[in-house]
């Protein structure tokens, strides 16, 4: 623990997973033999009101792989146990196992040595508790900005030890020593006042009196400055011993070896005031144990001039708490122009089921649907009164796709909740009786935000929402309307039709030129293509498996890259199996909704078969390729629940085990031809499933496998490491589209409407001339904005029912977001 996480068995270390399994093991572990509440585990991982709703959850699977980790094969009397012990967890551990325990133990023993007057002894001690220091106390967790009142008390409790340290080197007269390390704490613990009496000290000694005073001015300069406080009583007084030349700064067995050093010859004679006498010059008591504190004596400081008849003890160091500055978060209001979309969730129970249960869990499926689309497509859930769900997007910052963003996550809010349906086909429990209406205003209002998206949502104000709420009180059950400006700025990717008398505009569905966006060819990206492809020939040739990320910022096409990859797959004469999932924000089971779809692109699994064709044909394809009946049985015991609604429900799928299949049956897949392997938005999935798609690669041994992933920065501001363990990894950044290349875009899309060659080209051109005119600034941000705009929408268009069993066709290559899944 003293320093980055390590948990050794038999001189081999355990491998512990992500980090946030390894920051539960490191906050279990500053609790050894203590029962730790699940809240408060959730309270150390997560931020102060960030946790997901599947929090708890995502601690019961780190901490069942904790469990795997800990436990080897032959267990001792010592051995770590992790118990689940209500209200949480305890790890059981014996004292010793700790680096933690063995350094406490130490500097007990090296103080008690200093009070029994061996300063030798307690030094060895000492330096050896030190010496357990590998770094700062569970470094790699605090690199991810894990900061828990239980590391401050650590961090301290270090500092006191290596005072004790400098203390009893001081009394040993090895000033010398220890001045670098003194002067280099000093300059990380400018206000320990017990530490720069040490350095004081030291430097006097050394016969450095000047840079001694210097330590001085400097600290209580800046105490002056930063607190408006004077040095302690103990401070000052070595100081003006320091300036008097006081002689009880040197006790006489450190002069003798300063003489030593300087002269080769101790002194024939010691001064009586040096040795301890009462009766030496200024009548001062050389006590070591107060001149190794840099105290000056009591009856000293008082004017007397007899010694006391008691030995003075060292007056207590004044230890100044750090200060915490206050964090201010400012709310900012200003008018600004945004989307503000509404939507209302209707429940009925016109099918008879009228069960509360049923009820509340229908409520908090769309809810859940809700948050997860208006934040996937960058809005910001902003108020929520019953039924009402009030969505921003443009704030805090406003883009160009905002009205888009926003008619677009009515439409997806609308297409999921409204159709519905389980692997068995029949209606699932959480979807049943939910009607939806939305709508969306676009304009300019008050916004009040915090513009470091702090933890208060946004409000808004004006007449902008006084139009969204009347647009939706006109808005029949099913039904999207908009008001004129958001069809204005959105309608080269969505139809419209006036639906009645009333205003604003119902929404029909989006474009065909703009779901056929794929025609247009891929600009500017053939460097990065032919880097993919080459890694894909090694990966072939070689049987050596990749891990390949694709980072980009949000809009710069990460998706109609890998599409424009996978059509170039599909056109291989060679067939190369090429599987596409996609992540969500984390809600729910995230990782065991993810799997369902990798092991249903596997198994050729479509939408709308039932639990027991998708189960025939998990056995199918697990027969096909796993010759052992041993691993067969394991393989459909751990898939099978995942295709079953009922099961999926209830706790009984054991996430570790479903991963460890699917990635056994990626193998196998493998192991009959090259097989890529896709996951986009990583950045939404939480650590179990990143864990899973960082290890894969190298976990599948000499195999023809290339794994993609598309992400965000945010992943590597989560994630720092990541990647950085994988032998065959490359990361590749996608840049902004360069003006030259947008231009020679539509230069193609204008010569292929003029030849007659290409309908999509022709609209995608209509669009941009119709919202750009003849300005060239314009239209390049026109169509940088329909490039960016298409892809998110695009992925979901082009995967139809037949999904997920194809080796080659570009159609066939991942599931739909609604594909009937339990978790969908």
């Amino acid at each position: 623990m003293l320093g980055p996480l390590e948990v050794v068995c038999s001189d081999h270390l355990v491998g512990l997973g992500g980090t946030r399994q390894r920051a539960t093991l490191g906050f279990l572990l500053l609790n050894t033999n203590r029962v730790v509440a699940s809240s408060q585990l959730i309270e150390a991982l997560w931020p102060v009101g960030k946790a997901p709703k599947s929090a708890r959850k995502i601690l019961q699977n780190s901490v069942w792989r904790l469990r795997r980790a800990l436990s080897p094969d032959e267990r001792d009397a010592g051995c770590v146990e992790l118990l689940s012990q209500a209200p949480g967890y305890m790890l059981r551990v014996a004292p010793d196992r700790t680096d933690l325990h063995n350094f406490r133990g130490l500097v007990e023993k090296g103080r008690a040595e200093m009070a029994a007057g061996s300063p030798e002894k307690a030094s060895l001690l000492l330096r050896d508790a030190l010496a357990l220091w590998r770094g700062p106390v569970l470094a790699d967790l605090v690199e991810t900005g894990i900061d828990w009142p239980e590391l401050t008390s650590v961090r301290n409790a270090r500092l006191d030890a290596l005072e004790d340290y400098f203390e009893a080197e001081l009394a040993c007269g090895h000033h010398h020593r220890i001045i670098a390390e003194l002067e280099k704490t000093v300059t990380s613990d400018p206000l320990r006042e017990r530490l720069l009496g040490q350095l004081m000290l030291a430097l006097y000694r050394s016969g450095r009196q000047t840079d001694a005073l210097d330590v001085y001015h400097c600290a209580r300069t800046e105490m002056v400055e930063k607190l408006g406080l004077e040095p302690g009583h103990a401070l000052k007084a070595l100081q003006q011993a320091i300036l008097a030349h006081d002689r009880a700064l040197v006790p006489a067995g450190v002069r003798q070896q300063i003489d030593l050093l300087m002269t080769g010859a101790p002194r024939d004679r010691a001064e009586p005031a040096l040795q301890g006498a009462p009766g030496g010059p200024d009548g001062v008591s050389a006590q070591p144990e107060n001149l190794a504190a840099g105290a000056v004596p009591r009856e000293r400081r008082l004017g007397q001039g007899t010694a006391p008849k008691e030995p003075a003890t060292r007056p207590p160091t004044v230890e100044l708490p750090p200060v915490d500055t206050p964090v201010l978060r400012t709310m900012v209001a200003e008018r600004k122009d945004v989307s503000v979309l509404i939507v209302r969730v209707q429940l009925s129970t016109e099918d008879g089921d009228s069960d509360p249960e049923r009820i509340d869990e229908a409520a908090e499926n769309a809810a859940a649907v809700i948050r997860e689309e208006v934040e996937c497509l960058g809005g910001t859930v902003a108020a929520s009164i019953g039924p009402i769900w009030l969505a921003l997007f443009g704030v805090p910052r406003t883009g160009e796709d905002d009205a888009e963003r926003a008619v677009h996550a009515a439409m997806t809010i609308r297409d999921r909740l409204g159709v519905a349906a389980s692997p068995a086909g029949s209606a699932t429990a959480a979807a049943r009786g939910v009607s939806i209406q939305a709508a969306v205003a676009t304009g300019e209002a008050l916004v009040r935000y915090q513009p470091d998206r702090g933890e208060a949502p946004p409000s808004v104000n004006g007449a902008l929402l006084d139009e969204c709420h009347t647009l939706l009180s006109l808005t029949p059950v099913g039904e999207i309307r908009v008001c004129d400006d958001t069809r204005r700025a959105t309608e080269f990717a969505v139809t419209y039709h006036r639906g009645d008398s009333s205003p604003g505009w119902q929404v029909g569905g989006f474009r065909q030129e703009y779901v056929a966006l794929h025609a247009v060819p891929v600009i500017d990206r053939e460097y990065d293509l032919d880097v993919l492809r080459g890694l894909l020939q090694r990966t072939r040739h070689q049987a050596t498996p990749h891990l390949v990320t694709v980072l980009g910022e949000p809009g710069i096409g990460k998706t109609r890259f890998i599409m424009e990859f996978e059509r170039r797959v599909a056109a291989n004469p060679e067939a190369i199996r090429l599987l596409v999932v996609r992540s969500r924000p984390v809600i729910g089971e995230e990782p065991l909704e993810v799997l369902y779809d990798l092991v249903a692109s596997c198994c050729g699994i479509l939408r709308g078969d039932s639990a027991e064709t998708a189960r025939a044909k998990l056995t199918a394809t697990v027969e096909r390729l796993v010759e052992a009946e041993e691993e067969r049985q394991w393989m459909r015991t751990s898939l099978h629940p995942l295709l079953d609604a009922e099961v999926c429900t209830s706790t009984r799928v054991a996430v570790g085990d479903a991963l460890a299949a699917a990635r056994q049956l990626l193998a196998e897949i493998a192991g009959r031809g090259p097989l890529v392997v896709v996951f986009e938005d990583l950045h939404w999935a939480d650590d179990v499933l990143v864990d899973f798609v960082e290890d894969l690669a190298p976990s599948v041994g000499s195999l023809p496998l290339l794994v993609i992933a598309t992400t965000r920065p945010e992943l590597l501001k989560r994630r720092p490491e990541w990647g950085s363990g994988i032998r065959h990894g490359l990361t590749l950044t996608l840049e902004p589209i360069s003006d030259a290349a947008i231009d020679r875009l539509l230069e193609f899309l204008m010569s292929a409407t003029a030849g007659g060659l290409n309908t999509s080209a022709g609209g995608l051109l209509e669009a941009l001339l119709e919202g750009a005119g003849d300005d060239p600034a314009a239209r390049r941000v026109q169509l940088r904005r329909i490039l960016a705009s298409g892809s998110a929408s695009l992925r979901d268009e082009r995967c139809g029912p037949g999904a997920g069993g194809s080796h080659t066709a570009a159609p066939d290559l991942c599931l739909p977001r609604s594909a009937g899944h339990p978790y969908r």
